[in-house]
């Protein structure tokens, strides 16, 4: 059952929320902007919920859904006919016949069992600037029991008129000892892979939830040491190789280029310490060693600046190859 108590960090956020309905000061319209993976759907689900609550809404005051009466069971399969999650058939837009069809067409009819009729609208990024204007219409004039939630990893996709009309919520990174006891204690990881898995996440729960599940991301992190192990004796052609087989995993190149630069961050602070106990992939010492000992402070520094810059030119569909020779050139020369 989800509730507010169940949200890891965040703690801003959930006493907005919680205040909005406590106060019954619920806006028309709410931004959640954070990083992929982060918790915006479970966040705004568990909202959508306890407006939606039967119990609660007897309740002055009360501010968590109950998750026993018809309407929150019917939120938690996801059949709860006052909370609609806005669709689109195209993968990548979400487009004006999508916002017409689904919000605008649908706004005026009143909730058909709840107080509040909630549109979800997931990726909002994706929402084309004729959807956006299209949706403009509806956030203008709202009707009272209308509430929009748009989810989205890069609020600046929004128009500035979209942004001006809903309360905009930015997700923080939550702390490194909060995912770490989630893992361990929800989801009974190991100590050494909590680790692991916390510092890949940089504070983003839901990814980091997703990594301690995730078989592939072992494949994937054991494939990136063993081309770290290696990198000195292989030819760049077969550098560039071996990086495309990730492409065998459902796993993005930022992630892959993410190992490495813990693996850097791992060098460079036994560089400046010479202790173990705090690297992350502190098994690997004897070849973090060797490359702390080769490399330089500076080198180190560019390699790790040349992982975030090629992680920006792949996002902006810069070529792979050549941003992976730049890369590898980098790395074979520091």
């Amino acid at each position: 059952m989800r509730k507010f108590k169940d949200i890891v960090g965040q703690e801003q956020l959930k006493e907005h929320l919680q205040n909005a309905i406590r106060l019954n000061k619920i806006s028309h319209a709410y931004i959640i902007n954070g990083e992929k993976s982060s918790g915006k759907e479970f966040i705004a689900k568990i909202f959508a919920m306890a407006l939606q609550c039967e119990n609660r809404c007897s309740k002055e005051g009360e501010t968590e859904p109950c998750g026993e009466c018809h309407s929150c069971k019917q939120a938690m399969s996801s059949n709860h006919p006052d909370i609609i999650f806005i669709t689109h058939e195209k993968p990548n837009t979400i487009g004006v016949d999508d916002i017409r069809s689904q919000i605008n067409g649908d706004v005026a009819i009143k909730p058909y069992s709840g107080p509040k009729k909630i549109y979800i609208i997931n990726e909002g990024e994706k929402m084309t600037v004729q959807a956006q204007n299209a949706l403009l219409k509806t956030l203008e004039e709202p009707p009272e029991y209308a509430v929009i939630l748009i989810l989205t990893s890069n609020v600046s996709a929004l128009l500035p008129t979209i942004q001006s009309r809903c309360v905009l919520l930015n997700m923080k990174p939550v702390r490194d000892e909060q995912v770490k006891n989630f893992l361990m204690e929800n989801m009974e990881i190991p100590d050494y892979k909590a680790d692991i898995c916390v510092a890949f996440a940089r504070g983003n729960i839901g990814k980091a939830r997703l990594l301690a599940k995730s078989e592939e991301f072992d494949k994937v992190k054991e494939e990136a040491l063993t081309l770290l192990k290696n990198i000195n004796d292989m030819e760049i052609n077969e550098i560039v190789t071996a990086i495309k087989k990730i492409n065998e995993y459902k796993f993005e190149v930022s992630d892959y280029l993410d190992i490495l630069s813990i693996w850097y961050r791992d060098v460079l602070l036994f560089k400046a310490t010479h202790d173990a106990n705090d690297l992350i992939f502190r098994e690997e010492i004897q070849y973090i060693r060797k490359v702390a000992d080769k490399s330089t402070y500076e080198g180190i520094e560019k390699i790790i600046d040349s992982l975030e810059k090629s992680k920006q030119r792949l996002s902006a569909n810069v070529n792979f190859d050549l941003t992976m020779e730049l890369l590898l050139l980098t790395i074979k020369e520091n």
